[in-house]
């Protein structure tokens, strides 16, 4: 485009694999310059054998791992430490997600990662050409959050795949050991005015729902409406607000199994709770957690509670402080759950040097209508973490927790101290836990609580020349120990084992762990076989396998062949998937579980097998299928969801559900067919 024509283009990219410290084999030039409304970035990406680049898919957000893509990071507040993620394929997909903390896991006080569940408005387009293939992004300027001044500097970084190669690049180099989130190490972008944030977005949509079976007797059908509305109070504050709140258009959650004694964790799927979820999240990812949304709106065991609305404040004041505020109010359930007020506040000032110090408060009020009286029906958590940044590989974090329940007077808190050492070769980390008695996050997540935790890892990483065809070997140990109070160890798992990673992606995972599960009180591990009390020593091996995603056809297992629970296990988990060219793509898995206990009914079987089908007749338009049986309570579940997004997850959306659930018998399969269709109006550039 001419447009172009007087931009002097980024050019050189450096590899962090499969040669790190190298440059890109291919060349690519990137293009920015910007409007009075939005932010444009072009690339081209040079391929002497344009015929074998790769497109393995085209659904929005599908994984860019095994296709050609081109990646760039956005940190619009240069606080080093955040931002927002755009990406595309040459098939022209929209891939887009948000950074807190650099991408941190949830190793130490947690809270940080890569949200791939944001959802922003913007449009690219890609295409094949006899040089390579080249892409355009428009992103506006009201989807960013950036500063007050006139003219700006900017974090960026770009990244292209190159996947024949098994070939990544930045723009602004990185350690084999770093990935696109690490803001600290970005690039910047210098120069760019925008203009004074003005966005006003109102989302209403409109649903019908026809249901049959299951506990309905005979049929039902019910219709609504509700909205969501956005309001950039500053370029870097955002108020959401929310009425009548229904997600029908989500994907169902994937089934599990559970064949030990403690919680299952399901992952967060609604859109309102995900947007800046990382900077309300404190404590250890899936398994402390001080404030987890899916206590929002869904029971115990899954049932769905009505959302009568919310609001939610979050961004940053200033350049480093980043508050969240959060109101939701829920319906009473009779039998399931009381009508609850929900209030999160957050508060976080960041440091150098990927340091940060925080709080949070959670608070639940309930109306008494469900087993508690009106006065005994509240819950809070309090909470400070922190972490500090020690020269570029060293990292100090934790955090210190209390809670209020009524009747839970004792000792009512805990807390975690961690480091994390990582550089191009090694990486190091070392936490420790303790969970009390009394500690009750009704609006957290808690995996098991009564404990001592102590988690220690060590890997080394090498990259050999012309050995075998390997990229990289990755050799590591970690032990994981769980104790209570009087000393009696629950869980012990020392896990020894290499990764044997090949030029073309495909692994394999040689591995051998030592266990010891300590069962306080019995439990009935599948109906009929229950697990007495005692302390059971075992040995397993591990051989996982993965071959190269890229191909049309790929297949993974993993094994798993030891004792448990005195006794012996085999688990096998295979996965095949296929795919015809980026439109039409399917998975099957199968997760095997044979167990030959020493117990009354100890010989038995616990499988899950689950579907998934997409095809995508434009990467606006989708039909996507999960179909699941989980042998165990022998039920079978199918979630078939037509998509038609016009921007962001904004669109008209076709959901079938069905649930067959053989085991109760007595109930007739259960049919929901739902009809969803939203629109987002932008009030300020209509």
């Amino acid at each position: 485009d001419d447009a172009w024509s007087d931009t002097v283009p980024a050019t050189e990219f450096w590899q962090v694999q499969p040669n790190d410290g190298a440059p890109a084999t291919q060349r690519t030039e990137v293009f920015a310059g910007f409007t009075g409304t939005a932010l444009h970035i072009g690339v081209v990406a040079y391929d002497d054998e344009p015929l074998e680049i790769i497109v393995t898919d085209s659904r929005r957000d599908s994984s860019l791992n095994d296709t050609d893509a081109f990646l760039v990071i956005i940190d619009g507040l240069l606080d080093r430490q955040n931002g927002y993620v755009f990406a595309t394929n040459a098939a022209g997909i929209e891939y887009d997600g948000q950074v807190t903390k650099e991408g941190a896991d949830d190793f130490g006080s947690g809270g940080g990662g890569f949200n791939l569940n944001w959802d922003g408005s913007w449009t690219v387009k890609s295409r094949i050409t006899d040089f390579g293939w080249s892409a355009e992004f428009e992103i506006p300027f009201r989807t960013l959050r950036y500063g007050t001044a006139e003219q700006q500097d900017w974090g960026i970084n770009f990244q292209r795949n190159i996947r024949r190669n098994n070939e990544i690049v930045y723009w602004a180099p990185l350690e084999r050991n770093r990935n696109l989130y690490r803001v600290s190490e970005a690039g910047t972008l210098r120069g760019i005015v925008p203009p004074p944030q003005r966005n006003l977005k109102f989302t209403p949509y409109v649903l019908s729902r026809v249901r049959r079976g299951g506990e309905v007797s005979g049929t039902e059908s019910d219709s609504d409406v509700g909205f969501d509305a956005k309001y950039s109070v500053t370029p870097s504050l955002t108020l959401d607000l929310t009425y009548n709140t229904d997600f029908a258009q989500v994907e169902a959650d994937e089934r599990q199994i559970n064949l030990d004694r403690f919680n299952l964790f399901f992952p967060e799927k609604r859109p309102f709770f995900l947007e800046n979820a990382g900077q309300f999240a404190v404590g250890s990812g899936q398994e402390v957690e001080m404030f987890f949304s899916r206590r929002i709106g869904i029971g115990e065991d899954g049932e769905l509670i009505p959302v009568e609305g919310g609001a939610r404040l979050s961004g940053k004041v200033g350049n480093s402080t980043n508050i969240g505020l959060l109101y939701m109010g829920t319906e009473a359930v009779p039998g399931i759950a009381p009508g609850n007020d929900f209030a999160v506040a957050r508060v976080s000032q960041e440091l150098p040097n990927r340091s940060a110090i925080g709080a949070i408060f959670v608070n639940r009020d309930g109306d008494g209508s469900y087993l508690l009286s009106p006065d005994d029906d509240y819950n809070r958590t309090y909470a400070i973490d922190g972490r500090y940044g020690v020269g570029d590989n060293l990292l100090f974090q934790g955090w210190l927790a209390k809670t209020t329940t009524p009747g839970r007077n004792g000792k009512d808190h805990a807390f975690e101290i961690a480091a994390d050492y990582s550089s191009a070769n090694w990486s190091y980390s070392a936490k420790y836990s303790e969970v009390r008695e009394d500690f009750n996050p009704e609006v957290g997540f808690l995996a098991r609580s009564e404990y001592r935790k102590t988690r220690l890892f060590l890997m080394r990483r090498i990259r050999p020349d012309n050995l075998w065809g390997l990229l990289e070997i990755r050799p590591h140990a970690s032990y994981t120990g769980f104790w209570k109070f009087d000393g009696f160890q629950e869980t012990g798992f020392l896990h020894l084992d290499t990764h044997w990673e090949f030029n073309t992606s495909a692994e394999i995972h040689t591995g051998v762990n030592l266990t010891r599960a300590g069962v306080v009180e019995s439990f009935e591990i599948v109906d009929g076989v229950v697990i007495q009390p005692g302390t059971y020593d075992h040995t397993e091996v591990q051989l996982h396998y993965f071959s190269d995603g890229s191909k049309p056809l790929s297949f993974s297992i993993r094994t798993t062949i030891g004792g448990r629970f005195g006794g012996d296990r085999v688990s096998l988990a295979p996965t095949v998937n296929f795919r015809v060219g980026e439109r039409f793509r399917s998975e099957f898995s199968f997760r095997y579980n044979d167990f030959d206990l020493p117990v009354p009914n100890g010989e038995f079987t616990a499988n899950l097998a689950r579907l998934r089908l997409s095809y995508s007749f434009t990467p606006k338009m989708q039909l996507q299928a999960l179909v699941q049986y989980n042998e165990t309570d022998d039920t079978l579940g199918t979630n078939i969801r037509f998509s038609w997004l016009r921007s962001a997850n904004s669109g008209l959306y076709l959901v079938y559900n069905e649930i067959d659930e053989r085991a109760i018998g007595s109930l007739p399969t259960g049919r929901e067919f739902i009809i969803k269709y939203s629109h987002i109006f932008d009030l300020f550039n209509e």
